[in-house]
């Protein structure tokens, strides 16, 4: 007596997909992959290179159109003395405020990463974040109002008798202004407040890499707190610092917000580049500008990544 077998169950569309997946890892991972890639392909960098073609086009100074050929006419005209002074004055605001936050931002940080308790390392990275949660155009006009001539920190400069002080640094060239909230300093400290988070949490994961067993090292050794500084916690925590200037650098450096809030007559390369595609249509030269802080930042990358920075990210 013969037994039938009994009939195979046809498989599933689905099943017959997930067979193949996994006999085939490859595939898998391509199609992970397909939509990241064809974002940054197509959308990111499709888009950075129509702003480079876009940059060697011209603007047609009768008829105010765009004149598809190509010149380098629009980065002749960034070597002009106005446009220098607002590359040159964005650089230096943008190394400024790293170098203040970077100096602000390393105690902080070593103390959240040696000294506090947990329950006190949850409560500062707490405060290190939570200015982050409200609106970044709404702590901007806080600090405008904070350093207005009729603000907190007039108020508090008159009521202690240092107001003489203040008139002094406010009529300081350059830096100064009719008030702080109008001029290079309010500036300056609007870009630190808004940006030192992002130098506090990568210089915080660089020293928790620091083994403690160096310093105890260092310390056996005979080496001061000064030298066991200089020598051992700078040089291991040094590619975090550089890896939270990455960021403190790039957002100045391409901010136009804080400078038109705060600022006074003197652009920014944001400003420059607003200007140019919406006041004066010159679409071209806008894109010649942004292509500035792009090279900057090419640059820079490549130098912090010599530095190591990019292992402490």
């Amino acid at each position: 007596m013969t037994t039938l077998a009994a009939p195979t169950q046809p498989r599933s569309f689905l099943s017959r997909i997930s067979t193949a997946l996994y006999t085939r890892p490859w595939l898998l991972t391509g199609l992970l992959f397909l939509l990241p890639v064809l974002y940054m392909g197509v959308i990111y960098l499709g888009s950075l290179v129509a702003l480079m073609i876009n940059s060697f086009y011209q603007l047609d100074d009768f008829s105010g159109k765009i004149v598809r050929d190509l010149s380098f006419k629009n980065y002749v005209a960034l070597l002009q003395p106005a446009n220098l002074s607002i590359i040159l004055r964005t650089v230096s605001m943008a190394a400024a405020v790293t170098v203040m936050c970077a100096l602000l931002a390393f105690p902080l940080a070593y103390y959240m990463a040696r000294y506090a308790s947990p329950r006190m390392k949850g409560l500062l990275y707490l405060g290190v974040l939570l200015p982050l949660w409200s609106s970044y155009i709404v702590r901007v006009y806080a600090w405008k109002l904070i350093l207005a001539r009729e603000g907190i920190v007039a108020w508090a400069a008159s009521q202690i008798g240092v107001q003489w002080l203040l008139d002094g640094v406010l009529a300081t060239p350059v830096i100064g202004g009719p008030s702080l909230s109008v001029s290079m300093l309010g500036m300056f400290i609007a870009f630190v407040y808004v940006w030192l988070p992002y130098m506090v949490l990568p210089i915080q994961a660089a020293l928790e890499k620091v083994p403690k067993s160096y310093l105890e090292a260092s310390a056996d050794l005979g080496a001061r707190p000064g030298v066991t500084f200089r020598s051992v916690i700078l040089p291991l925590s040094f590619p975090g610092v550089v890896a939270g200037s990455i960021f403190t650098f790039s957002l100045t450096l391409g901010d136009f917000i804080v400078p038109q809030v705060l600022g006074n007559s003197a652009f920014f390369i944001g400003q420059a580049v607003l200007a140019y595609q919406g006041t004066a249509g010159n679409l071209p030269l806008a894109a010649a500008m942004t292509v500035v802080p792009m090279v900057i930042m090419v640059v820079y990358l490549l130098v912090a990544r010599k530095l190591g920075a990019f292992e402490a990210l």
